[in-house]
């Protein structure tokens, strides 16, 4: 009986992994490898060091468990409040399955989804001011080969605001360089989308192309590293914080910033909002489903909020005091006053 109930929940992680997931769903690999790592620490947790998580049962799989696993996430592995939703996400989604094709279980599985995700503190949005983005670029050994690259690189990052993951799978005949001239990018979920490049980050992409010996409209990767592979997400990091470290010196307030190659992807966005675009204009340059995504670079740009306070009339208002509770006070009235 145990050995069928334990078949019971690896057959719906099986379903779960081979069908539903990539079939049904069609969620890109980096997802599913997400997914999986998350499941993986939470049944490695649940069986323990001495047990067996290939021998687990449903009826194991309880909210005490999942909130103990989470807290563990927290205080033992010091992820971030962010880490631990992105796990409990992928709980829910593995949990909502196993309801729907083992309904026998839906009671189990209800409480489970009743785990609440928890309020994770907004982060500063870190970005470069287009000084700083010339400054950087400006400081660039051009006379390199690898100088060039990198170049070519952020300066095609800022243009676009592309994803490093975008950037890295770039191929050459995702351009067109010839005006006006054009990157199809490939975002999230398999979304596509065609960013207008400026004449001279258009001249730098040829520029490079021809130095790479990779013809325009051939298959091949646009950003290579020394083993003519494309470069991975750490070595554009790698790349940046090379390039800064050389900007600083002349620029020395680049020291202060802790900065990565998303960044580049945020002051795209300030600059774009800056130059008086309008937001639904971002949002589909950025790659953006929502452009509810796209407003949280309005609490961002100081500037913008410079010129909103200037234009604003000052309100003089009184300092309002509660004090304490009087049992002769209406108890609405005092609630309403808060």
């Amino acid at each position: 009986m145990k050995q069928n109930a334990s078949n019971k929940l690896a057959d719906a992680l099986h379903g779960f992994f081979t069908d539903y997931l990539p079939r049904q769903r069609a969620l890109s690999p980096h997802t599913l490898y997400s997914y999986r790592d998350s499941l993986k620490l939470w049944l490695q947790f649940v069986a323990g060091k001495k047990s067996d998580p290939s021998q687990l049962t449903v009826e194991q799989l309880t909210v005490e468990q999942l909130a103990a696993f989470l807290q563990h996430l927290e205080a033992g592995r010091k992820n971030a409040v962010t880490t631990r939703n992105v796990r409990l996400s992928a709980v829910h989604s593995f949990v909502r399955y196993l309801g729907v094709h083992h309904p026998e279980h839906l009671a189990q599985t209800q409480r489970l989804l009743s785990v609440p995700f928890k309020r994770a503190a907004t982060r500063e949005i870190k970005h470069l001011e287009f000084a700083e983005i010339q400054a950087v670029l400006q400081s660039i050994d051009l006379t390199s080969t690898d100088g060039h690259r990198d170049f070519v690189l952020l300066s095609f990052l800022f243009n676009t605001g592309a994803r490093v993951s975008e950037a890295v799978g770039l191929q050459a005949c995702d351009l067109r360089l010839t005006l006006p001239a054009s990157v199809l990018l490939r975002g999230k979920g398999r979304k596509e989308r065609v960013c207008p490049l400026w004449p001279e980050t258009a001249r730098a992409l040829r520029t490079h192309l021809e130095k790479q010996g990779t013809g325009l409209h051939e298959p091949h990767g646009v950003f290579l590293n020394h083993r003519g592979q494309p470069l991975t997400r750490f070595g554009v990091g790698i790349i940046l914080k090379k390039q800064l470290r050389r900007a600083a010196q002349k620029l020395p307030a680049l020291k202060d910033k802790r900065l990565h190659p998303h960044s580049l992807r945020h002051s795209t966005a300030v600059h774009l909002l800056r130059s008086g675009v309008d937001l639904s204009t971002i949002a589909n340059w950025l790659g953006h489903v929502s452009v509810n995504t796209t407003n949280k670079y309005l609490t961002l740009d100081l500037e913008a909020k410079r010129a909103a306070l200037a234009k604003a009339k000052p309100i003089l208002s009184r300092h309002h005091r509660n004090g304490g509770w009087r049992t002769d006070r209406n108890l609405i009235k005092w609630l309403e006053s808060l």
